[in-house]
């Protein structure tokens, strides 16, 4: 079984109960649900809540929810609590984040594909390709070939040579694939010292030796992380057409 896990909690520091929010006239964690649910190599997809007012709102969609602790530093220990109670065999878990408005569901198919292909790899985390520079809420990763070495908040590899204006940096998506095992092993290890300086989970990982590996995805997913993305999703998503995939199962 290839498990799809939406960790979502209502206290956000730059936008409170993001969950919740309506974008064209549906919650925003209903829009990554439903996009998730689309994926068709996914056989269950489950919203992982720290609020009952989430799971309220996704059963009253007739979606799947289940309540975790409120316990949770990240993401990450709320979707290997829920693994573990999980019985069935699990082959995969698919880490979707719920800002995910514009999740597209072939992305989630090229990474499962890629990481049954690449079965060495304990962690997989696709990227894009970017040229925006000097955005702190964007994670970039270092990879040698498809592995990854280092991720960081601030615009690396380091443009050095003026000349060199076109070299994209890559885009941590926000998606990720875990083994079940490598998932459970990861939530319980401490926060790791490279972690607490640059606040990115997967950096806990790298400095215990997991097998983290990456790919390159061209089309790339918009998530919401501040109140101007909030106002830029409520214009955009009129118009999309994945959107319109599931406007009659609302």
């Amino acid at each position: 079984m290839i498990i799809g896990l939406i960790p979502a909690r209502l206290k956000s520091s730059r936008l409170p109960n993001k969950p919740l929010l309506l974008i064209d006239n549906m919650p925003l964690i209903m829009h990554t649900l439903r996009r998730a649910q689309l994926c068709k190599d996914l056989d269950r997809v489950i919203v992982c809540a720290d609020s009952t007012k989430i799971i309220d709102i996704v059963k009253k969609y007739r979606g799947e929810a289940t309540k975790t602790s409120t316990s949770h530093t990240n993401g990450t220990e709320r979707i290997a609590e829920v693994v573990k109670k999980i019985k069935k065999k699990i082959k995969l878990v698919i880490d979707i984040q719920c800002d995910e408005v514009f999740l597209k569901p072939n992305n989630i198919k090229k990474l499962i594909n890629f990481h049954k292909k690449n079965n060495h790899f304990d962690i997989v985390v696709p990227h894009t390709e970017i040229y925006e520079k000097n955005n702190e809420s964007i994670v970039k990763i270092l990879k040698k070939k498809n592995n990854v070495i280092y991720m960081s908040r601030l615009d690396v590899p380091y443009n050095y040579y003026t000349d060199n204006k076109k070299i994209p940096l890559l885009r941590h998506m926000d998606i990720i694939s875990f083994k079940p095992k490598s998932l459970i092993k990861f939530s319980k290890l401490k926060k790791s010292a490279l972690e607490k300086i640059e606040n990115i989970e997967l950096l806990r990982g790298i400095e215990n030796n997991f097998k983290i590996g990456t790919f390159l995805i061209q089309e790339d997913d918009f998530s919401i992380n501040t109140k101007n993305d909030y106002m830029k999703a409520k214009k955009e998503m009129k118009s999309c057409k994945i959107r319109k995939m599931y406007k009659l199962n609302e």
